[in-house]
C-alpha cells in the first residue's frame, strides 16, 4: 500500500522529505558501529538473486542484459545484511541513482521527477526554470568530471 501522507503546501513536502532523509540518516547512524565489510556474492547467489525478478531490474523494470548490480533492498550502510533475501538485481545505472535511498524517499524522488518532468514538458514557468537549473548543474556536474 502506497504510503498515506497528504502535504497541504511547499513546507509540508519539504519537512515531509527532511522527514525521509532523517530516517535514512538515523539508520546509517545505528548501523556505523556495527557495520561489517561487505562479502561477494558467488555466481549461484547472483543467478538466485537475478532470478527473483525475471531478470528484471527492480528499479526501472527494464530486461538485464550484461553487466548488473546486486542492490541491497536495506542498503549495507544501514544495516542490510549481505544475504540473497536483502539484494535485488538492478542496473548499474539505476543502482547508481536509487544510492541508499529508503524505499519511501526513492518512491517520493519518483514522483518528483515524473511531476517535475510533466512540467518542463509542457513548458510551465516552473518547469522552464528547473530545467533551465538542471542544465546548468549538469554542465557543472560534466566539467568536474572532465577537469
Amino acid at each position: 500500500m502506497e504510503d498515506e501522507w497528504l502535504c497541504t503546501n511547499a513546507q509540508d513536502l519539504a519537512d515531509h522529505l527532511r522527514e525521509l532523509r532523517h530516517r535514512r540518516e538515523t539508520l546509517k547512524a545505528d548501523a556505523a558501529g556495527s557495520e561489517k565489510k561487505r562479502s561477494a556474492l558467488s555466481a549461484d547467489k547472483r543467478r538466485i538473486v537475478l532470478s527473483k525478478t525475471g531478470e528484471r531490474c527492480h528499479v526501472c523494470g527494464g530486461l538485464i542484459k550484461g553487466p548488473w548490480q546486486a542492490d541491497h533492498v536495506l542498503a549495507h550502510s544501514a544495516g542490510g545484511k549481505d544475504a540473497v533475501d536483502n539484494f535485488l538485481p538492478a542496473h548499474d545505472l539505476c543502482n547508481h541513482y536509487r544510492w541508499d535511498y529508503l524505499p519511501e524517499e526513492f518512491q517520493e524522488i519518483l514522483r518528483l521527477g515524473v511531476w517535475l518532468r510533466t512540467q518542463i514538458e509542457k513548458g510551465t514557468p516552473v518547469g522552464r526554470s528547473a530545467a533551465k537549473s538542471y542544465l546548468a548543474h549538469q554542465k557543472q556536474r560534466v566539467g568536474r568530471r572532465e577537469g
